[in-house]
């Protein structure tokens, strides 16, 4: 195969691919069933591989039958949009293929995580902090739960977890499932994750919290993890931090922001008030693969002290790897993987290009695009609110005018949706009630696409109406 020729193609494809995300008119997906993504494409990897025009067309249909998450009507997942300078930053790191344990092989990448870190830091509050890119938010919330843990038990770094201690962790019943997955690998168990009460709103009660301390105490527990949520993944609620750290101030246990989703929320001086005492905390999860919509993935793990990192792990002597020959730090002594992908590049280009004024003015626009949303909402006579917006998370559902069973419905309307291509959302359910969820996380979305998205929704349930209509005459 010509590998230039098929370079110069993708390159075309790429901006092919991109002009049609900015169409409107295209849609989100091709959907297939399974079996007939089988037959579109053959997944099986042949004895002698393929030609030059199977493999281009390969791409194409990759690029055909995958989810168009640039496109301006997918509402559905805490991340979409497609970011330029970010894209132009991982196509280069992949180039480059360096990894991030010493400066030694990742002279310039070292240079820039330790900037991203120190400015996500100012952020944050955290005027000792340090921190490290991980894989996700589920794996800084289980570097928040493994700091935490190694600080009330350090001996636990070498001879392993005593049952004996009865660690308990308290997160809010809205929070991710991910500190269970924590709790279980770090062999406190996810029984020991206390789920306490939330309000109306989503976000955890303080008193709901002490009380459960309490109780935790009382029977003989050792209470050593609070969890506070930036942005639950339903409803977008953000948990309410001062209160949450005055309680954890007072019993000594360590406050962990999990930012997963709405901690890029901390760049807006409009609306940054929602995170209000984060610089209390001990420790912050921030995704900017989210509202940042840097391409999966790019997550960071914040801690207020600095040394926590290096505390964490217990044996570095290994001389083949780490040599301190040069006048740096190696990443690699601070994070619990050895080879690590370059994930601070692509954040760093896009901050680079956009700066830091035009990243606050993103994240408004997320916000205000939100507002705009839930307003359309409850304007509309069969559209109805199911929790009042408190971040980028609309929850509704439409009730028709001829409909007992409004779970059934808004099941498959959300569905009909999906399956047409022409937007996408999620749903939920808050109580007993289905809602649909519409997440504003595209950084270019304008109130066009949000019009579009409800034009598409009510069109589709009278689509909806009218089958139900002749099958029951039928």
């Amino acid at each position: 195969m010509n590998d230039l020729n098929i370079l110069n193609q993708s390159f075309e494809k790429i901006k092919n691919y991109l002009d049609a995300n900015n169409n409107a008119d295209n849609q989100v997906i091709q959907f297939r069933q399974p079996a007939q993504l089988r037959e579109a494409i053959h997944f099986g990897i042949e004895e002698s591989g393929v030609t030059e025009f199977e493999f281009l067309d390969l791409i194409d249909k990759y690029l055909e039958y995958s989810v168009k998450t640039g496109n301006k009507q997918f509402l559905n997942q805490l991340y979409s949009g497609f970011n330029f300078p970010a894209f132009i930053g991982e196509i280069f790191t992949v180039l480059a293929n360096t990894s991030m344990y010493t400066y030694e092989v990742a002279p310039v990448a070292t240079m820039i995580e330790k900037e991203m870190i120190s400015l996500m830091n100012s952020y944050a509050g955290y005027t000792d902090g340090d921190g490290i890119f991980v894989t996700g938010g589920s794996n800084a919330n289980l570097m928040g739960m493994f700091s935490a843990r190694n600080r009330i038990f350090p001996d636990g770094r070498a001879h392993g977890y005593d049952r004996n201690l009865k660690l308990t962790a308290f997160v809010s019943e809205q929070a991710h499932y991910s500190f269970e997955t924590a709790a279980n690998v770090l062999g406190i168990g996810a029984k020991n994750v206390i789920k306490v009460k939330s309000d109306d709103s989503g976000r955890m009660t303080p008193e709901a919290l002490e009380m459960e301390i309490f109780k935790s105490l009382e029977r003989g527990e050792k209470p050593f993890f609070v969890a506070a949520t930036c942005a639950t993944t339903l409803l977008g609620a953000y948990d309410p931090i001062d209160k949450i750290a005055d309680i954890c101030k007072k019993f000594g246990i360590w406050l962990h922001a999990d930012g997963s989703f709405g901690g890029s929320l901390i760049l807006s001086e409009k609306y940054r008030n929602l995170m209000q005492g984060i610089e209390r905390t001990d420790s912050f999860a921030w995704n900017p693969h989210k509202l940042m919509n840097i391409p999966l993935v790019c997550s960071v793990f914040l801690v207020k002290k600095k040394g926590t990192l290096q505390y964490n792990l217990t044996d570095l002597s290994t001389d083949y790897i780490f040599h301190d020959i040069d006048e740096v730090e190696d990443l690699g002594k601070k994070s619990i993987q050895c080879g690590r992908r370059v994930d601070a590049v692509k954040l760093w280009f896009a901050w680079k290009y956009y700066g830091l004024e035009g990243y606050r003015q993103r994240i408004d626009n997320l916000m205000e695009i939100a507002i705009y949303a839930e307003k359309k909402v409850k304007e509309h006579p069969q559209l109805e609110l199911l929790s009042l917006r408190q971040s980028f998370a609309v929850c509704f559902r439409y009730i028709p005018e001829n409909q007992s069973d409004l779970n059934k419905f808004n099941l498959q309307l959300r569905e009909s949706m999906r399956k047409s291509g022409k937007s996408i959302v999620n749903y939920g359910y808050i109580g007993k009630e289905l809602a649909i969820r519409l997440i504003t996380a595209n950084g270019e979305l304008m109130k066009s696409d949000i019009d579009l998205f409800f034009n598409n929704l009510l069109t589709q349930t009278a689509s909806i109406a009218d089958k139900s209509e002749k099958n029951y005459a039928g």
